[in-house]
């Protein structure tokens, strides 16, 4: 046998042992699973190490793959409205968490990157969930997690999301999302079919109602919205434009900060981990 494909055999091997190894029960968000399914589920996994600092997946990458991390130390960091990259969540050896839906108005660019030296798992989630729950198709399985959890994803992310906005951001991403659920057509923009009160925008933004009054006049100047009839009518494409240019402004000097930040981190990570 040739030399390289001895290599490459004995590294299969060593990667096919270690898997054989593994002991996902003590992996507590897998530890409901039972021996029989553990079992089905170490020989389903494809298994690689990701360096340190490396990222496991972003937004860019399949949906239909699930990851598990299997030893290490793993993090998910979005971007805040600054477009400065922050650290979300730290996570142990376990299922790796998917990432929330997009929100109409929030651009986070979620990535799960390794803190140490990682080594991640990888099933098709058609595989996973027929081993853990039966047969059930992937899209069916995440409109009922949507429906059933995704809405506090949702507020999660605003409330996150409000802590760097100012009013007019938050104003305008609050009617963004009332436009997506409760807007219909019309000429010109969304007609929004529940009461928008400046008391109840007062309190989904978090600021008194007569700044919520003064903000909406200019968005009205500024031909962002419209009241006609007792309804207020959302140009929906001007009020992303106006979020968009925000962002944009935040961003001037973000890859500059995360260099920066790079390097300090590079400095004391490994005496955190």
């Amino acid at each position: 046998m040739p030399l390289c494909d001895q290599i490459c055999y004995k590294c299969k091997m060593r990667r096919v042992s270690g898997l054989r190894g593994l002991n996902l029960k003590g992996l507590k968000n897998l530890s409901w699973l039972t021996a029989f399914q553990l079992r089905k589920l170490t020989k389903a996994l494809s298994a690689s190490w990701v360096d340190k600092r490396g990222i496991i997946f972003d937004e860019r990458s399949s949906p239909d793959t699930a990851y598990i991390l299997l030893s290490g130390v793993a993090r998910i960091t979005c971007r805040d409205r600054k477009g400065h990259r922050v650290q979300v969540i730290v996570l142990p050896p376990g299922m790796i968490p998917a990432f929330p839906l997009p929100m109409t108005g929030i651009r986070c660019d979620f990535r799960c990157e390794a803190a140490t030296a990682c080594q991640i798992g990888t099933v098709d989630l058609e595989k996973l969930l027929e081993i853990s729950l039966g047969q059930i198709a992937s899209t069916h399985f995440k409109r009922m997690a949507t429906n059933y959890m995704g809405r506090w994803d949702a507020v999660q992310m605003r409330c996150a999301n409000f802590m760097t906005c100012t009013l007019a951001e938050r104003l305008a991403l609050t009617l963004l999302e009332l436009g997506q659920d409760f807007g219909v057509d019309y000429v010109g923009g969304l007609r929004l079919t529940v009461s928008t009160r400046q008391k109840n925008l007062a309190e989904l933004v978090g600021a008194s109602r007569p700044r919520v009054s003064e903000q909406l006049g200019h968005f009205e100047r500024s031909h962002m919205i419209e009241r006609k009839g007792g309804y207020l009518i959302l140009k929906r494409d001007r009020l992303e434009s106006f979020l968009l240019q925000t962002s944009e402004y935040h961003e001037g000097t973000v890859h500059e900060a995360d260099a920066r930040a790079d390097r300090l981190e590079d400095r004391t990570t490994s005496a955190r981990w």
